[in-house]
């Protein structure tokens, strides 16, 4: 491709709204532009990696027997509420009218493939299948941020699996776990997989496939030792339990004026936090829940919401005094009318001290055993980074990191709600048992530029690249210079080897410098009328910044020793 009838406007400066590499450098390197919040219009360089990313996906799903759909974005929404997921997306789902008929933007399409499977897939001779799709999707994200990693409209590879049976599923599983290990390797990513929360997909079970990075939106806990990593959503963690006083102490009140968090009890008594039982009060099924952490553990809203069984929310400021009798701050457990539950590092506590369900007082000699027998105890702590692994014991670390794959055991959670069954060998009709699985392709090129640049640009490597090679001419105007780039242009677009070509006129050597480290093509060929005088050129490779000067005679033989 000649770069001067190509659209690839570089810019200079760092975008306002950019905070993050990636947002940065697709900016930058003319790869995309903001159409609005969560909104990004792929330009034509950005679009090769589109579609080449999304090549590499395709080539891995047909190998595991995967069938290419392409299904509306477009979504009757009379389909959706037979699973009830209108209202569990929320704000998040886009929807949209045309005079008596309702539409949403589909965010993710297990219900479409589930209508269609329930009208053609009847009996057990029908599986295995996996279907799978490119596709737009559309999410009405509330606080869009970090360039294509959190888009409004976004391209995912969603597939999945319709089986007879739980092993079947179990295997179909297995290929996607396999055939992502594979998509994500020859995309050039470092990546690692953890145990995660299935959220509004429903199923049970699934494990996401993560890149470590400052950008990310999710938290992750990782073992080095031993490769244990969750999403901080279900991860567990090896703490030091409380050890039981061997006398309880009688329940007494203490006046705590103006105290209200445990790091103000704490100084005020001259206390320990492992001595604090912290109170918060949450509504679910229209009955208030009093959960009590352990000093300043913070409550993990996945696991909480496992324990209840059902969704909740916190309880409104207003609500505290109806409920306890008094604001927060000064709750505890103590005399709670309702539900108490407790995190595990709590079980069996004494002389503990906790709110008095009065204003400006707290109690100590708080015994879990005597003074809350109805207490239950459940693991509702969210880990933290030097904590012990759960598997090795090895201290663990906890970051952020990007999403680039979620992969979910759905079973019969659609199929049942959707009536979407099959005849099994003796006769009898089932729900099918599926499986979905998603890729964010925006996501991976993003992830991919993450991990892969420098203060000068993206630095690609040969199977990502949007091109192989970025052949400079430097001075254009002077004929034995355009006459040779030509020359060397054709050779290697003849051997195959993918080429964009500087020919502009009108830039100065500054800025085409500027322009290929931007760009970061694995290969630099540059062409200059000085080394020409020697039959040579100059070859730079990007990743390393090693040069090195070659005749012209041996530059495809050098080009293609150095691309393997």
């Amino acid at each position: 491709m000649r770069q001067s009838k190509s659209f690839i406007p570089t810019l200079k400066e760092v975008p306002n709204d950019a905070t993050v590499p990636s947002h940065v450098l697709m900016l930058r390197a003319g790869m995309v532009r903001t159409l609005g919040a969560g909104i990004y219009s792929f330009l034509p360089l950005g679009y090769k990696l589109v579609k080449k990313v999304s090549e590499i996906i395709r080539e891995e799903m047909d190998a595991i027997g995967g069938q290419e759909f392409h299904l509306p974005a477009l979504n009757p929404r009379e389909i959706w509420e037979e699973t009830n997921r209108v209202e569990a997306f929320g704000d998040i789902l886009f929807h949209i009218k045309n005079k008596n008929r309702d539409y949403v933007l589909a965010p993710t399409h297990e219900e479409i493939m589930t209508y269609h499977a329930r009208r053609v897939v009847k009996s057990y001779k029908d599986f295995p299948q996996i279907w799978y799709q490119i596709q737009t999707k559309f999410r009405n994200e509330p606080r869009p941020r970090s360039g294509v990693l959190r888009g409004r409209q976004f391209l995912m590879k969603d597939s999945y699996s319709l089986d007879s049976s739980w092993e079947n599923l179990d295997t179909a599983y297995d290929l996607h776990y396999q055939a992502y290990h594979k998509i994500f390797k020859r995309c050039g990513l470092k990546f690692f997989v953890v145990g995660a929360s299935s959220g509004a997909m429903g199923g049970t079970g699934s494990e996401e496939f993560m890149v470590q990075s400052d950008a990310g939106e999710d938290t992750v806990a990782h073992c080095e030792s031993c490769g244990y990593s969750a999403n901080v959503e279900v991860a567990a963690s090896v703490v030091i339990p409380l050890v039981r006083d061997a006398e309880s102490k009688a329940v007494y009140e203490i006046e705590t004026p103006n105290v209200k968090s445990i790091d103000e009890l704490c100084a005020f008594l001259n206390i320990s936090e492992t001595q604090c039982a912290k109170s918060r009060v949450y509504i679910c099924n229209n009955e208030a829940v009093l959960v009590l952490m352990l000093g300043n553990d913070e409550v993990n809203e996945t696991k909480l919401e496992k324990t209840l069984g059902a969704p909740f929310r916190p309880a409104h400021m207003e609500e505290l005094k109806d409920i306890t009798g008094a604001d927060a701050g000064s709750i505890g457990p103590v005399g709670f009318p309702k539900k108490v539950i407790a995190d595990l590092r709590l079980k069996d506590a004494n002389n503990m001290f906790s709110g008095a369900n009065k204003n400006d007082y707290h109690i100590g000699g708080i015994d879990f055993s005597r003074d809350i027998p109805s207490v239950e105890y459940h693991d509702l702590r969210t880990a933290k980074s030097g904590e012990g692994c759960p598997k090795c014991g090895s201290t663990m670390g906890v970051f952020t990191a990007i999403e680039l794959g979620h992969i979910f055991k759905l079973g019969t959670k659609y199929s049942a709600s959707m009536g979407a069954t099959f005849t099994d060998e003796k006769g009898a009709e089932n729900p099918i048992i599926m499986g979905s699985y998603g890729i964010g392709v925006e996501r991976v090129i993003a992830c991919y530029i993450e991990q892969h640049h420098d203060e000068r640009g993206i630095v690609w490597e040969k199977e990502m690249a949007p091109f192989h090679v970025h052949l400079i001419g430097l001075n254009m105007k002077k004929e034995v210079v355009s006459q040779a780039a030509e020359k060397i242009y054709s050779e290697l677009t003849a051997a195959g080897i993918q080429v964009l070509f500087d020919d502009r006129t009108d830039a100065t050597v500054g800025f085409k410098f500027n322009d290929a480290d931007l760009l970061g093509m694995p290969l630099q060929v540059i062409v200059g009328e000085k080394k020409l005088a020697e039959q040579k050129v100059e070859v730079k490779v990007r990743k390393s910044g090693d040069r090195s000067e070659v005749t012209v005679e041996q530059l495809l033989s050098t080009v293609k020793d150095l691309l393997k």
